[in-house]
Formats: structure tokens, C-alpha cells, sequence
């Protein structure tokens, strides 16, 4: 009964039809291997042990120390314990018939805070390697070379908060630890803590989505060359600073994720899982395919069972160790695609299902899912991806790969094409509608004008595309500039069509609810590893005299009117009227109804929209003095609604005053 349930919602959409029979398969392959991976230890969470097993650990009265390196013939323990020289005492011994070497050692052997890394020989060489498993790495400053470090603090870290998302809506602020300050340095742990955690709160976002938290050697590459994956990044601070940080976020309500790099690792040797035991096909797949020549990155090889022991493991590591809420999973395109969707353009259903297809990633992403939801049935999981590949946000049992959301990535290059490409009085409005909407019925997804993607180095922020050099002398409250004007009512306009009409969700990068100008820049050789443009002005925010100010009070008022009310979480958006010559489009959202008039020169007067019965009053718009508008619209007022018989069929409308490029929101009584 269960298989024809499942097949009959499989078959609800004809275009999958042809398809079903590798849908199906998938999801057997997915199943049959987590009953395999599940047989011993008695589920798929438990399995997704790892890190408890390898690594470094204090046991009761000793210190045991696993790796995981098939083709070494030695490894020693090197660091502060034996003067930094290889040492008898701290050689590891390879158990019997297997793959992994262990050494166990007295508790007086090692103390917290001593600094290490392996010494790993193999037939015909030898190198430095850091721990896969390292829980701690930190970079001397002087050499700039990666070192394990032992971390057990005398007092482990009490966490404070408990917590869970209990299924609200995610409002997610997009985020970067070392970013997130104003003075040109590395922010840290703590300063995110004291500082921007609360801004965050009193934005009304409920998600933390932070960026870069897996140990990386390159500041620059924002966090997705990943070297230590079990390590949080010591750029920003301790183990326990950044527990804290979370526990803080839990404090004031806020759920945390972070972005989850599986997708690819970086190629380093020394201080990464490239070559770890002599050979490049450990981790990752032997030759070509083992490289990813755009990101210059190493491709894992979701083939191995040890690969998936790692990956799988890091998936829980992070939600037991770090308390996270969930992940937002980098790259999914990539790993999902043997070209890695590079230079492709999806165009077809069948080349979600051909062989371009890597069904081993598919299987992991999918167990990734179920390890997740096992451990933490409240976390969420959301798959960056570009392909559109039906499926990865439907349950694993009805044919998908079981995330809880997927990004909408069409929706902000549906933003930036309109404001870039194409002339404000040539906007298709319906164009605008569809890309606002464009998802599956069975899939949810997260809406966004803008994430860090349209803004780093090529990029540029959404307020800054629209306004360039005017940005700079403009800003200030009463100074009239028709391309500024221009650029702030559209900021606004945007971002509440955009949340309004999500799918279930909506994210914003930090600072660009103010319309933070620029790029973002990380300090390299070509600009003179400055950080001017790897920070956030957030006195251009605080200061009112200033439409930074205002931007990001709109914003403010608009998550507090959508977020508590449930109306994203329980109802769709349903279009009431779309007027093209007009430039005219009103829809519902639960007990709001949103209209907007995107025309660039045109207002209208007495303007009838069809809505449904009931009594009506403006709550929100963007006209507003406060918001940077020209308070042109009356605010509060009432809206009385009239009906009419039209083709003996009773209809309700209302008439607005909507001046040009401006929108306004009512909720129904």
C-alpha cells in the first residue's frame, strides 16, 4: 500500500513519469545502504560515530589516539610532548588486518593546549599531516604552518540555553564571523557575540546561517577550502567562544546553522586531506575526476564507505559537539555532477536522470539527510543548487533526497537581471510573478534578493548596482537624486515581494538589509591585503540622519509583520491582479494582501483590486517618511470594500492610491 502511495505522488507530475524508474531506483540504493551501514552499530546516527572513535581522546586514564590511512607504513605523533622530533614513545601501531593505527598513551603524556601534527611515511615518502579528525588547529603566525592542537579545558563548556526551532518559518541572516565587524581587522567569536547577535535579534531574523566556521587555510577563499573539518576556525577564537556564541544566539531565540562544505575539500597536503597517506584517491576519486579545476579543490569520492563514515560523521559532530540547528549545504550542483554543472544550462528533465548524474553523491546526500533528522528531527537542511534537480527537497520514501529546503537561486538573478539589463518601463511583471513562484507544490524553498554570491569581487550589492557612484555623496535625508530615489524604492519594494511571496522561507546576507555598498573583498596581493572591503559599516545603519538608516527600518518592520504572524508558514501567495501596462501586481499571503506598483513614472488614483471579503487596513508601506518614502500614502488608514456583480458572479474589490514604485501591505481583520 505504501509503494503505491508513494508511486501515485511520483506519477502526480507527468514530466517525472519517464523518469520513475530511476527515482526509484535511487531510493532503494539509499535505503539498502543504510540498512548495511546500520547493521552493526543499530541505526544510521550510530553509525555516524566516527569522531568518536578517531581522533584524539581522553579515555579515563589514558590518551588514545586513531587514525584512519590505508597506505602508510608509519605514523608517529610530533609536536610540543616530543620537542617537535619523531619519538619512539608516540608511534602508532597499525591494527591487525586493518587500516587504522592507534597509540595509547599515559595521561601525564599530553596536556591541553600542546600543539601537534602527524609524521606519516609511505612507501617512497614521507610528510607532515594534520589529523583528519583534529577537533582543534590553530596557524603560527610567524611560519604560518597549520598545527593539531590538544583541547580539554579543566572546565568543559556548561551550555546554558536549550533550544529548538519548533518549526517556524526560517528567517535567515546570512552571516561571517570575521566580517562582521566595522574596524578593517578579523572579527572574532566574541565580538560577534557582544556585538552583532544582538542587531541580529532585534532585525526580527530567528536563523543565524554563518559562514566559514570549518577550519580553512585561506581567509580569502570565505570559507570553502576546507582543511580540518571537525575543527572550528581558530581565526575567530576558541572551541568554547564560539560554543558560547551559539548558546548566546539560543539565548535570544535565534536558531544556528552553518554553512556544511561536502562538496569539495581543499587540495593542500600538509594541512588538508589531499595525499594523506601517500595517495590521492583516500578521500577523493584517483585521477581527473579526484579535481575540481575550477574551484582548484579536491572531489571526494562518495563511493567508499569510509568516506561516507567521515562525512557522515561530520554531519553529527557538528550538531552534538556545537549544539548547531542544521546546514545549509555548499555546492550541492557540484557534488551532484560528474561536470559539476559547470558550463551547463539545465534545460531538460532527462539530464537530471542521465548519466552525468553521480549517484554515489546522491546516496550521500540523502543519508546525510537521515543521519540529521535522526539525531536532531527539528534541524533543517537546506541544498544550495543551481541544476533545479527535482526532488532534493522531497522526502527520501517519496523518491527525494530529503532536504528541507533548497535555495531559490533564480530569484535574485531574476532581481539583478531586471535592475541591470533591462529598462524599468520594459519590466515584465508576469516574468517577475513567475520567477517569485517558480517551485514545486512537494519542495520548499527559501527566497532571497540577495545572498554573498552577487556580491563578492565581480559583484556588486543590490543598493550599489542600482546606484554606483551616487551611493557615496547621496545617502543623506533630503538630498534629492532621481537615481537614488530609484534605488531605495526599489530596495524596498524588493525585498518585501521577494519575502512575501516565498516559499517557506527567506535569507538575507548581513548588511545588505541596509543596503551596505560595495563589494566584499578579502585581503589578497592584488589589494594590498587590505580588509577595508571585508567588513560591515554598521554606523551607516545606526545613524538616521542617513537612508541606510531607513532601509534598514523597513526591513525591520516588514519581518516583524510577516515572521510572527504564520501567514509564510501556513498559506501560499495567491495572485489577486497583475496589470502589465501598469505595471500593477497585488497578491495574497494569509491575512495580508501585498500590491505594488512598479511603474517608474506612473501612479494610480482609485484603483480597484479584487480581494477577498472582509475589512481591511494598510499596515505597512513603503512611502513611508521613516523608510526613506515621500509620505505620499496615508498611513493606517482603512480600506472599505465594495462589491459588484460582474457576469452575474459577486466579486469584493477595493480602491488604493498607489504612487509610482511604491507597495503597500493590508491585512485583513
Amino acid at each position: 500500500m505504501r509503494d503505491r502511495a508513494r508511486r501515485a505522488r511520483l506519477l502526480d507530475d507527468p514530466w517525472l513519469q519517464p523518469y520513475q524508474a530511476v527515482i526509484e531506483r535511487r531510493m532503494h540504493r539509499a535505503m539498502s545502504l543504510e540498512r548495511q551501514l546500520a547493521q552493526g552499530p543499530g541505526s544510521l546516527a550510530e553509525f555516524a560515530n566516527a569522531h568518536e572513535f578517531y581522533g584524539l581522546h581522553r579515555r579515563n586514564d589514558a590518551w588514545v589516539f586513531r587514525e584512519w590511512a590505508p597506505n602508510a607504513t608509519a605514523i608517529w605523533l610530533v609536536g610540543d610532548f616530543s620537542g617537535w622530533h619523531i619519538n619512539p614513545r608516540f608511534q602508532l601501531n597499525r591494527l591487525p588486518g586493518r587500516d587504522v593505527w592507534k597509540i595509547t598513551l599515559p595521561p601525564d603524556a599530553l596536556r591541553h593546549g600542546q600543539l601537534y601534527h602527524l609524521e606519516v611515511h609511505w612507501n617512497g615518502g614521507r610528510g607532515e599531516r594534520i589529523p583528519a579528525y583534529a577537533r582543534r588547529v590553530t596557524q603560527d603566525p610567524a611560519t604560518n604552518l597549520f598545527s593539531a592542537q590538544i583541547w580539554d579545558p579543566e572546565q568543559p563548556y556548561i551550555w546554558q540555553h536549550p533550544f529548538q526551532p519548533n518549526g517556524r518559518v526560517p528567517l535567515i541572516y546570512e552571516c561571517h564571523v570575521g566580517m562582521a565587524q566595522e574596524a578593517p581587522a578579523i572579527g572574532s567569536y566574541e565580538q560577534f557575540r557582544t556585538e552583532t547577535l544582538p542587531r541580529v535579534a532585534a532585525a526580527g531574523y530567528n536563523t543565524l546561517q554563518i559562514m566559514a566556521v570549518m577550519e580553512h587555510p585561506y581567509y580569502g577563499s570565505f570559507g570553502y577550502h576546507v582543511s580540518s573539518f571537525f575543527a572550528a576556525s581558530s581565526r575567530f577564537g576558541t572551541p568554547d567562544e564560539f560554543k558560547a556564541l551559539v548558546d548566546d544566539a539560543h539565548g535570544l531565540g535565534l536558531a544556528v546553522i552553518i554553512d556544511l562544505i561536502h562538496s569539495h575539500a581543499v587540495r593542500n597536503e600538509r594541512d588538508g586531506l589531499s595525499c594523506f597517506d601517500g595517495t590521492h584517491h583516500q578521500y577523493f576519486h584517483d585521477g581527473s575526476r579526484g579535481w575540481h579545476d575550477a574551484w582548484d579543490s579536491r572531489c571526494f569520492d562518495y563511493g567508499k564507505i569510509d568516506v561516507l563514515h567521515f562525512l557522515l560523521s561530520n554531519c553529527r559532530f557538528w550538531l552534538d559537539e556545537y549544539h548547531l540547528d542544521g546546514f545549509r549545504f555548499d555546492g550541492v550542483t557540484s557534488m551532484l555532477y560528474v561536470h559539476h554543472g559547470l558550463g551547463t544550462a539545465f534545460t531538460s528533465y532527462a539530464q537530471y536522470f542521465d548519466a552525468t548524474v553521480d549517484e554515489n553523491a546522491w546516496v550521500y546526500a540523502a543519508l546525510a539527510n537521515r543521519v540529521i533528522h535522526q539525531v536532531r528531527p527539528d534541524a533543517i537542511t537546506i541544498a544550495e543548487d543551481v541544476s533545479g534537480m527535482p526532488g532534493l527537497a522531497a522526502p527520501l520514501d517519496e523518491g527525494g533526497t530529503g532536504f528541507d529546503y533548497r535555495m531559490a537561486m533564480g530569484v535574485p538573478d531574476c532581481w539583478f537581471k531586471l535592475v541591470k539589463d533591462t529598462r524599468d518601463e520594459d519590466w515584465s511583471i508576469g516574468y517577475l510573478w513567475h520567477e517569485l513562484t517558480n517551485r514545486r507544490d512537494d519542495e520548499r524553498t527559501i527566497n532571497y534578493v540577495e545572498s554573498h554570491d552577487q556580491a563578492i569581487v565581480g559583484g556588486k550589492t543590490f543598493l550599489f548596482e542600482m546606484m554606483d557612484a551616487a551611493i557615496y555623496d547621496s545617502m543623506h535625508r533630503g538630498v534629492h537624486n532621481p537615481v537614488v530615489d530609484r534605488a531605495i524604492a526599489l530596495h524596498k519594494i524588493a525585498r518585501l515581494a521577494t519575502c512575501a511571496a516565498c516559499g517557506h522561507g527567506y535569507l538575507n546576507f548581513m548588511g545588505n538589509e541596509f543596503g551596505h555598498p560595495e563589494w566584499i573583498d578579502f585581503p589578497r596581493q592584488d589589494n594590498g591585503w587590505s580588509y577595508d572591503k571585508a567588513r560591515r559599516r554598521w554606523s551607516l545603519r545606526s545613524d538616521p540622519n542617513l537612508l541606510f538608516y531607513a532601509l534598514a527600518e523597513f526591513d525591520r518592520a516588514m519581518l516583524q509583520l510577516l515572521g510572527p504572524s504564520n501567514a509564510l508558514k501556513d498559506s501560499a501567495p495567491i495572485r489577486l491582479h497583475l496589470d502589465e501596462p501598469r505595471k500593477i501586481l497585488a497578491f495574497q499571503r494569509g491575512p495580508f494582501v501585498l500590491i505594488f506598483n512598479f511603474h517608474s513614472t506612473a501612479s494610480v488614483t482609485d484603483y480597484p483590486v479584487m480581494v477577498p471579503p472582509g475589512n481591511y487596513q494598510g499596515v505597512l508601506n513603503t512611502d513611508t517618511p521613516l523608510f526613506g518614502g515621500q509620505g505620499r500614502i496615508v498611513e493606517s488608514q482603512p480600506y472599505p470594500v465594495f462589491d459588484q456583480t460582474r457576469s452575474n458572479e459577486c466579486v469584493f474589490y477595493l480602491n488604493v492610491y498607489l504612487p509610482c514604485r511604491t507597495a503597500l501591505m493590508l491585512r485583513r481583520a
